[in-house]
Parts: C-alpha cells; structure tokens; sequence
C-alpha cells in the first residue's frame, strides 16, 4: 500500500489551539461535564468564569467523591483563590495559558506548597510541602486550578489503589475492579468528573493502566520530557529517575494534547530537574503506519483484549494508516525483567525496611515477591543491566524509525478484580505477567498512550499506542483515529450515586 506521510505540525497540533463557537449557555453545576478544551475556551471568551468552573468541580467532589474516595486532600479556599487568580489576569486583558481556568487534581505523591506529600504513607502525613514542584507550577503557569489531591496505594508499589493512610479508591464504573494504580485516585477523580484532567505518574504503567481501568485515556511522557522534582523529599535512586515519569489522565485526546503541552513547557526550561529535555512538542513528519503485535514475547492476552486490538487497528485503517501486524518487537518481557531489577533492586533493602515500618500489605506483597531479585542485584548486576539498557534502547529507536507506533495491549487482561495481587501468591504472580506490555517500555523511556475503546459488560477494555522517545505527537495523532471509532461515555456518576 502508499504510505502517506503524516505532519503533527498541521493536523491536529499540540500547540495554536483555537477555540470553538462557544454560543451555548451552560448551566453552572454542569460545567464539570465539559472537556477541558471546552472549559479553557469558554473561560477565555468569558461565557463562564474560573470561578464558576472551580465551584462546579468542587460542587462534584462533595457529591461523588465519598462513594469512590479519589480525591484524599483539598481546600476550598485555595482552590477559588487560583480560580480568581485566573478571571482577574483575563479582566486585565492579560494571556493565559491552554489550560485557562481548567480544574486539575494532582498526585498525592508531588509536592504542592502547603499540602502533605504523602505517597500513600501514614510515615509521610506530615511531610508538608513548602514549595511547588515543576509538575504543579506548569499547571498553574498554564492557567489551570487545582481542585485536589488524588490517592496512591502506599509507595506507588501496586496496580490497585489503596494505603493505611487514606484508605481505598474505587473503580466509579465497576466496584468490583480496581481503579488501576498507582495513580488510582486521578482516574477515578477524571472519569467521575471530578476535574477535568488528572496528574499522574508513571514508572510501571502507572498512568497508563489505571486509565484502562476505568475507560479513559492515559498518556505517559517520555523520560526528560517533563520537569520533576520533589524539594520535601531525598534524590531517587537511579532506578526511578531514568524510568519514573509524570504524565496525563483526561476523557478525550483533545484534553490529554493541552495537558501535555502544559506539563512538557518546552518554552519555559526548568533547572530543577536535570534530566529534563526542552525538545519541541511535535517531531518531523512521519510514515502514517502502525504495527500491531497482538502478543509482545508471547504474551498470554485474553480474548477480549486481542479484539480491542483488531478493532483500534481497522480504526487506524478507516483513517488512512498503513497498519502491518507483526509477532515480534524488540525485547519487551527482557525489558520487563531489566526495569524491575532496577525499579526494586536499586536500594531494595532501604526500600524493604520502610515498607515494613508502613505495614502496607500491597507494598510488601510487591518487594517480598521480589525479594529474589532485590537481593541478588550487585555492582556487576546493576552495571550489566544499565549496558543493557542502551542496546535495548538502540533496537527500540530502529524499529520506530521503520513503524512511526506500535499498537499493542495495555495488560494481557481485562481489568482486574481489585485487590488480586493479596489474594495468594499465584493471583500476585498473575498480575505482573499480565502487565508486562506496559512494565517493559519505562526501561527504555519511551511514551505511551493508553485509548479507552469499549466495555466488555460493565468492564473497561481499551489498547496501547507507543512510539520513540519526544514523538507523543505520534502517540497522540493514532489515539485519535482509534478514538473517532467510540469510547466509553464518560464523566459518568460513579456506581451507587442516587
């Protein structure tokens, strides 16, 4: 077939958003169930205010959020005095950014002056923030206002939401699975219209699969390519810093293309954070082709997952993609294995002893099931695995120089029944087979979508869009030919709303 070429630059570009028509009126307590595209432009032709925004995303936290406990930490003062903020810069005719008068939530694992950066953790409720990190003075710089701060299992360890501390988030469209994790409190908060973008993190998939869990969309950012760094807290180890990225949960691609712009904030360097790259926000064209591998390394992958599959690649090809399935990719289970010998092995012991002073269960689960790995990690391992990484890396980069994407699963499975990972030793082992396809790729610091496509029943299915490092653009412009062809509704109220 021709292979058309696809310029990021000019069909639907990240930056130079124009607002639509906005002639409706839009009732006040329904705002929360606008886009953030729609928000932004509405606040910047002044339909609505800021502030009627923020009272509307409040308005929906005091409703939904004590059946689903998303959001752990807010203040309302502070909230309204951001969205004032906001309608006083556009009543003196002041810019303001992509995000203008957008409620967001944040991770409770990211510093935001006055707040406690907790992780989760009953040892952190007091490890109150003095200063805003990177991720949280780029929302703001871009206009955005923060409604709360969303829940983390404890130590960011799991796939399920849930700590000592703050207690456990449920899944708004299906209580009987988990909201993902470990940014577990931002998709439930997005989905149930609770702000309309949620901040996550993401260093085993923790953006990407909690997106899949509830039926929206995840994007996690390559490594460097946006600024992070926590004051409150000691540097990571090596492990997390070359593989632990933040990154946007939203409704539609649209929203996620403005949240990313804001995050990334190419034009406005951040010294802060030493591995941050300001690389423009969209590549040079590429090919329009798409790989689809239906099972990485063979990759056990459930009936209905490798349907979402087939159906997001005939997406792609009603949208004028080349799409090639394939049965190899570069190592990908090798690459699974390698991130977790760094992600749990750097520092296991240290890691060990302070999960063991929290007593979290999921967080012990998680290092005592890799304790093997944890404990045999040494100078030669740790050097191996970090040679390691630039072949891999290397063979990543030259496939994507022949498929622009890659389209392949989130999880082996559906999403699962929350709190598997403790009900035995072979549902723990399960778990992270299942979740090798999004384990593998934060070892070589490539960027990911997740795209919500369906509902098998009551339970979210969807697929996942990767590309080479600083080409989200690429991630993005496939997400939204998958997209066209149906997702889940969303916001949605959650499960047990009258």
């Amino acid at each position: 077939m021709r292979e058309t070429l696809i310029d990021s630059r000019t069909h639907g570009s990240i930056i130079g958003i124009s607002d639509p028509p906005a002639e409706q009126s839009i009732p006040m307590n329904d705002i929360w169930r606008l886009s953030a595209v729609e928000v932004a432009s509405l606040v910047r032709q002044k339909k609505i205010s800021a502030r009627e925004a923020m009272v509307s995303a409040l308005d929906r936290l005091e409703r939904v959020n004590p059946l689903i406990n998303a959001v752990v930490d807010y203040k309302t003062d502070y909230s309204l005095a951001q969205a004032d903020a906001v309608d006083a810069a556009i009543a003196r005719g002041e810019p303001v950014g992509p995000l203008a008068g957008v409620p967001v939530t944040i991770k409770v694992l990211t510093d935001q002056a006055g707040f406690a950066t907790t992780n989760g953790l009953r040892i952190q409720r007091d490890l109150v923030a003095q200063t805003d990190s990177p991720m949280v003075d780029n929302f703001l710089k871009a206009g955005a206002t923060i409604v709360g701060r969303t829940n983390t299992p404890a130590f960011s360890y799991r796939w399920f939401t849930d700590n000592q501390l703050h207690g456990l988030t449920k899944n708004p469209r299906n209580n009987a699975i988990t909201p993902g994790g470990s940014s577990g409190g931002a998709s439930a908060a997005t989905v149930a219209g609770i702000g309309h973008i949620g901040h996550g993190t993401d260093i085993a998939g923790s953006v990407r699969y909690p997106a899949y869990a509830v039926g929206i969309h995840g994007l996690r950012l390559t490594l460097g390519r946006a600024p992070n760094f926590n004051a409150s807290g000691p540097e990571r180890s090596i492990g997390s810093q070359i593989m632990a990225v933040s990154g946007p949960l939203a409704r539609t691609i649209a929203d996620l293309r403005i949240a990313f712009a804001a995050m990334a904030a190419p034009h406005a360097p951040d010294a802060r954070d030493p591995w941050y790259v300001p690389v423009p926000l969209e590549g040079a064209p590429a090919k329009k082709v798409a790989a689809l591998c239906i099972a990485p390394d063979g990759l056990e992958v459930a009936s209905e997952v490798k349907a979402a599959l087939v159906d997001a690649a005939k997406r792609l090809e009603r949208a004028g993609w080349t799409v090639e399935e394939i049965v190899k990719t570069p190592p990908l289970k090798e690459a699974a294995q390698l991130q977790v010998n760094l992600w749990i092995g750097d520092n296991y012991e240290a890691q060990l002893a302070a999960a063991e002073r929290e007593g979290d269960a999921g967080a012990l689960a998680c290092l005592r099931g890799h304790a093997g790995v944890g404990r045999a990690l040494n100078l030669a391992g740790f050097s191996s695995t970090l040679i390691r990484r630039a072949t891999l890396t290397r063979e990543w980069q030259l496939f994507f120089d022949r498929f622009p994407v890659l389209l392949m699963p989130v999880s082996g499975e559906l999403p699962f029944e929350d709190q598997l990972d403790l009900r035995d030793a072979e549902s723990w082992a399960r778990v992270w087979r299942a979740q090798m396809p999004v384990i593998g790729t934060p070892f070589m610091g490539l960027p990911g979508l997740t795209v919500a496509t369906g509902l098998v029943g009551q339970t979210p299915v969807g697929v996942q869009v990767v590309a080479g490092r600083y080409r989200e653009d690429l991630c993005l412009l496939a997400g939204e030919a998958i997209e066209a062809g149906g997702v889940p509704p969303s916001p949605i109220d959650p499960v047990g709303l009258a």
